[in-house]
């Protein structure tokens, strides 16, 4: 957890050691403040209603370290690729606990799912349960899956990130999705479960989420009648928002607490089925930094002064893909405060990490954290311009270690043929 008093520390480690002991740019992981987003899930939701899951969405952060710490505190694992499985299984992560999403498996990640026995499939397409069905025949698997749907629900979030609109790459639509489920449902190598849906990302209202259920209980009546039994899991997806600048963050029993209210109000009288929820962002975002130095400082009279720090958008794309805003602290110890634009070291000028921020008067070698960037920060990276990509540590009760390092300039050839 975050700590300001005469220096900054995260889980009482200084951003000076963290700076001296893996360089920057640096991504940081409160190990502690994870925790205490989990024990919140738990208790209002895990310990709170039986017959429930939760899956981790591994497309906020994933390493092997992650994936063992996920593992550690007993969630589930929603992936969305062969290779955010092949991680989880390099941390030895249980196989039957990982849920794989995506809205375009190739056959060979769902050869490599289904051969390394994945715990579920999220079926986002007709085409997608063809390919498994033959490969579950192939290894004579039982495979067992849950279709996605889209409820057709308008979330109050960037259009990027919404996911459950009638016009969506992701899920099947209400209309077409019960013929599908007749084919599953008759497969000797198919385990039907029952419905997975998302509703978008970096929501604050419980509403759309319960306007989803309503949306969606007349194919779930229809399908119980079809296989003539109650559903086996409902997967509500995950969604919930944090704080990155002035956003009030929800408890999670805001949104889960009338979302369980009305599903077991349509099961009133019948077995309530398996409900999951998929956050992400919600455990990692805010318990994630990152840690940049200041080098060149461009002040232009009566316009603005630039300061620019050794990282950018090849560690945070998203203020230049989602107009996404941050704020930051420094260890600067100036009396004088200024307003400063804050950017990157790439060739773009759109390398803006945060376009308006005032700050103690800054000076080349001075360290700036940029806060709450935990989530799709270090799983959007990149190297354009050929910059390596950062190490991530882990945090704890005064203690850090390394979780990924650094890349070098000879990560960045090791691919290259001449």
């Amino acid at each position: 957890m975050l700590e300001i008093n005469n220096e900054i520390k995260i889980d009482g480690v200084s951003i000076e050691e963290l700076k001296e002991t893996y360089g920057t740019p640096l991504y940081i992981y409160s190990v502690n403040g994870m925790k205490d987003r989990i024990a919140e899930i738990k208790n209002d939701f895990l310990n709170k209603y039986e017959n429930t899951t939760v899956a981790y969405a591994a497309k906020a952060f994933l390493a092997s370290a992650m994936a063992k710490f996920i593992e550690s505190e007993g969630l589930n694992l929603d992936v969305v690729s062969g290779g955010e499985i092949a991680i989880a299984l390099n941390a030895n992560f249980p196989a039957e606990r990982i849920e794989f999403n995506g809205n375009n498996k190739l056959e060979e990640e769902i050869e490599f799912a289904v051969e390394n026995n994945v715990g579920k499939f999220i079926i986002d397409g007709a085409d997608e349960l063809e390919i498994i069905s033959k490969y579950a025949k192939k290894l004579d698997k039982t495979v067992n899956v849950l279709f996605r749907i889209t409820p057709g629900v308008d979330a109050h979030t960037h259009e990027y990130i919404q996911t459950a609109n009638v016009d969506s790459k992701f899920g099947f639509n209400l209309t077409d999705v019960l013929k599908y489920v007749q084919v599953a449902h008759s497969d000797q190598n198919i385990n039907f479960l029952g419905y997975h849906f998302h509703i978008g990302s970096q929501l604050f209202e419980n509403e759309v989420y319960l306007k989803a259920i309503d949306a969606v209980s007349e194919l779930i009546k229809q399908t119980e009648a079809l296989i003539e039994a109650p559903l086996h899991d409902i997967n509500i997806g995950g969604g919930f928002g944090i704080t990155y600048t002035d956003e009030i963050r929800k408890p999670y029993s805001y949104f889960l607490d009338p979302v369980m209210e009305k599903i077991e109000k349509l099961y009133s009288n019948s077995t309530r089925p398996h409900i999951t929820i998929e956050p992400g962002r919600s455990i990692v975002g805010d318990s994630g930094y990152t840690l940049y130095t200041v080098g060149n400082i461009k002040n232009i009279p009566n316009t603005r002064k630039y300061v620019t720090i050794d990282g950018g958008m090849t560690d945070n794309i998203r203020p230049a893909l989602y107009s996404a805003e941050y704020t930051a602290l420094t260890n600067s110890n100036s009396s004088t405060k200024e307003n400063i634009r804050l950017v990157g070291k790439c060739c773009e000028s759109g390398d803006i990490l945060i376009k308006d921020i005032e700050l103690p008067t800054l000076n080349r070698g001075d360290l700036v954290l940029v806060l709450s960037t935990g989530a799709y920060g270090h799983s959007m990276s990149s190297n354009y311009n050929s910059l390596p990509r950062p190490a991530v540590v882990f945090t704890q009760d005064g203690e850090h270690k390394l979780v990924v390092r650094r890349e070098t300039y000879r990560d960045l050839v090791l691919r290259d043929q001449i």
